[in-house]
């Protein structure tokens, strides 16, 4: 008689790929709330979940197109925004009284000074704290939009054609200076 093998089925979500259940248990034995980083191509959202054994709760959050209610008129999918973004998130979580927490990226790729890492960084300038190196930071020109506006200029000069079809949002914004714009929308959310 010739016995059946025995197939173990793995949880959906780890057939799906979309959780790394060892990487989540040790996140959770920490019992710290976990500041969650999800990018997409046009936004960023950050959250701050509380683990509970009947699931997860989302403590607060902050997504990139809550910069634009206080005036921020660029791309929404760079550094520069992830970096306020996390600010944003920092600040609403030190008025909601947490102090510390651990990131949990996912599934996505470690990639030094990535938009991952530069709202950590806003994460962590706001006050939050959070284990992380220094070294997987992006550079502070890259953070504040200087790169941009360098690579904007450069572009002007050599080709005006591809400039204005590669800036044109930022034209039509009134919003060449992207330093500028950053500065004033970080202190505005500092005020918050």
């Amino acid at each position: 008689m010739v016995k059946a093998k025995i197939q173990i089925v793995q949880f959906r979500r780890k057939r799906e790929r979309k959780t790394n259940y060892k990487k989540r248990i040790s996140l959770l034995t920490s019992g710290k709330p976990r500041i969650v980083i999800r990018k997409s191509v046009c936004n960023i959202n950050i959250q701050v979940i509380g683990y509970r054994p009947e699931g997860d709760s989302i403590l607060l959050s902050a997504n990139s197109k809550e910069l634009v209610k206080l005036g921020y008129s660029l791309n929404r999918g760079n550094i520069p925004t992830a970096y306020l973004t996390g600010l944003l998130l920092g600040q609403k979580a030190k008025k909601k009284g947490i102090k510390e927490a651990i990131v949990d990226i996912g599934l996505n790729t470690h990639v030094k000074g990535s938009r991952i890492y530069a709202a950590l960084k806003g994460v962590v300038d706001s006050g939050l704290q959070v284990p992380c190196s220094e070294e997987v930071f992006p550079p502070e020109e890259r953070i504040n939009g200087t790169h941009i506006s360098n690579y904007a200029e450069k572009l002007k000069k050599e080709n005006k054609e591809k400039y204005e079809k590669q800036f044109s949002s930022y034209i039509k914004n009134k919003a060449e200076d992207v330093k500028k714009q950053f500065n004033d929308i970080k202190d505005k959310i500092m005020k918050v």
